[in-house]
Order: C-alpha cells, then structure tokens, then sequence
C-alpha cells in the first residue's frame, strides 16, 4: 500500500476504543501479542486497554509519520483466521472499523485487508456504508424480499422501521398471492382456514392430522408476527417502543422463513377446484 497520511487523533482514539472495546474487542494479553507481531511498542502496558492502544498507536504513528503501520496493526487484529470461533465478533468490529476508517478514505474487507474507499464526510454517512445490520442478515441469507421491503431502514441501523417494514412485506405477499385486500389475523384466517372451506393457500396436502396441524401452527405465527410487531410498530413511536440488533436480527430471520414457506404453499382453490381437501 502506497504510504499513507498520519490519521487523525479522533480517528486513532475511535480505533483504540473499538479494539479494546471490554465486550467485543481484545483481551490484555490478545493486544499485547497483537502489537508485538506488528512491531509496535507497548510502552503502557498498564493503562487500561484503550488507552494502551492508542499511546502505542500514536507513538508508532508520529515515528513512521504515515499511518501505514496502524493499517497493518488492524489488518493483524481482522485476521479472519483469528476471528474463526466467532463470526459475530468479526463482523461487530469490522463494522465498526469501516465506520471510523471512512472518513479516511479506507474500507476493511471480509478478508481483513484494508483498501482505498470513497472518503465520507458526514456520520450519515459513514453509517450508511458499514451498516452492520445489512451484512450480519446476508450473513444470515435472509429471504431477498426482507431486503426488498426495508432496504432504506437497514442502510442506516434502523432496527424499529426495518422490523416495521419487514412484518408488512409478510401481508403484502400473502395478498398478492390471494387477491385479498384484508390485513393482519383477518387476512390470515381469510387466505389459510381450511375447516369451512377450501383455503387459497395450504402449506401441504391437508389430508393427514399432522398436515392440518402444520398448517394450524402456521396461521399462529402469522398472527403472533403480526401481533407482537407489525401491530405494535405501527401503533407506538419509537421512542416508546425499543428493540435492539439482536432482536431485530431474529425478527427479520423469522420473517426471511415466513416469505420461504409463502414462496411454497399451494394455491389450493385452484389445485382443488371445488373440491375439499380436507376428509
């Protein structure tokens, strides 16, 4: 890498912080190993681990004059042979490296190699281009229409919204696919009670009492997703009503399996014609 400016002091401060973060960065003893194998100075190994980082990072700053050594010493610690136990960890921490290293024009890769990006200006929008919660749901290989239905929200962390905008993608496909135009637990019981009549979607065949069971279960969580936080999202402000990253992850993981079985019901009326499937 051609030589780079020295960072700025914010810049090395929010470095230090991140890595020596108490719950997601570095123990003691990782940073001591860390500066050693990037031939960096540990001149304070007794300040507390942010402190230590940043003394040792701005020192070795101010001999190279360049911050070329500070992007080895991140490039060391974004190992992702390092981070192999746990995934969630990496990626927490890069997020938040590729938040600071863009107002110097920098990005931290998935493979810990750090490279030339377009240099942000704002917060906005150096939260725009790390959001984490973005990645950690490709991570996850989320459903494409949890994206599709929320893409703004997610670009900036938008945890309410995003799961606000998810849970409404779940009724807007089950009325495309039906033709209905009813919403929440009555459009549930309207596209898949099967007990009067023949549903406009099944799960399954419907013939056995396992198969009605699935199908059962299935209207339950339609109308507890829809309950719980479509209801709930639209009704109270945000500031009333919190949800944090891993709520909002294992929310919209569960609304990416809702769209996966929507993708594979029958259109029964039409399978059936007339006929109920339902001995």
């Amino acid at each position: 890498m051609p030589m780079l400016k020295k960072f700025d002091i914010g810049v090395l401060e929010s470095i230090a912080k991140v890595l020596g973060d108490t719950d997601r960065g570095f123990t003691g003893s990782e940073i001591a190993k860390l500066l050693a194998e990037a031939g960096i100075a540990d001149p304070f190994p007794d300040f507390t681990k942010r402190k230590r980082l940043f003394e040792a990072l701005q020192q070795k700053q101010e001999q190279d004059r360049c911050a070329n050594n500070i992007c080895a010493f991140i490039q060391k610690a974004m190992s992702p042979a390092r981070h192999l136990d746990n995934h969630e960890r990496f990626s927490s921490i890069r997020h938040k490296i590729n938040e600071i290293l863009s107002f110097e024009g920098l990005s931290l890769g998935e493979n810990g190699k750090i490279t030339r990006a377009q240099k942000a200006t704002t917060i906005n929008e150096a939260t725009a281009r790390a959001s984490k919660l973005r990645e950690s749901l490709v991570i996850r290989k989320v459903h494409p229409d949890v994206f599709k239905f929320c893409k703004e929200e997610l670009l900036v962390d938008n945890y309410f919204h995003a799961v606000f905008e998810a849970t409404k993608s779940v009724a807007e496909k089950i009325r495309y696919k039906t033709g209905l135009d009813s919403d929440g637990a009555p459009l549930v019981d309207e596209a898949f009670k099967f007990k009067s009549s023949i549903p406009h979607l099944a799960l399954n065949t419907l013939r056995t009492e396992s198969e009605q069971s699935e199908q059962k279960g299935f209207m339950n969580l339609l109308k507890g997703l829809f309950g719980t936080f479509r209801n709930t999202t639209a009704h109270n402000p945000k500031i009333t009503w919190r949800i944090d990253e891993q709520d909002a992850l294992d929310v919209l993981s569960l609304v990416s399996l809702i769209h996966r079985r929507l993708d594979k019901t029958i259109a029964a009326r039409e399978v059936y014609q007339g006929q109920s499937p339902v001995s």
